[in-house]
């Protein structure tokens, strides 16, 4: 089983940086694909992006493309969300999640972390 949680949120102002990690864990985690989301408070859950063990390749949802980017940390064994240019609209709850190579659905999903820009 593969355990995920999530680290790096907190409060920055708009314009700042932050990146988030997600430590994954556990048997057989390069049969998964790694993805991150957000959940602003009212609004349904967004995907963000996604990063695949092999060949390590990396997707970005349009509607943050050029300011998220994904990475793999292979000291630490964890995948990076690195946030740019913050916009208070990037306020959220981020959560990176499991998806199984042969499955369509994300099943593991990390505790979250939350990310607050300010004005």
């Amino acid at each position: 089983q593969v355990q995920l949680v999530e680290s790096g949120g907190g409060l920055v102002q708009a314009g700042g940086s932050l990146r988030l990690s997600c430590a994954v864990s556990g048997r057989d985690f390069t049969h998964y694909l790694i993805g991150w989301f957000r959940q602003a408070p009212g609004k349904e859950r967004e995907f963000v992006g996604r990063f695949t063990w092999v060949p390590g390749t990396t997707v970005i949802a349009d509607s943050v493309k050029g300011r998220f980017s994904i990475s793999r940390d292979n000291a630490k064994n964890t995948i990076d969300l690195q946030i740019d240019s913050l916009k208070p609209e990037d306020t959220a709850a981020y959560y990176c999640a499991a998806r199984p190579l042969w499955r369509n659905e994300y099943e593991i999903w990390g505790p979250g972390t939350q990310v607050t820009v300010s004005s």
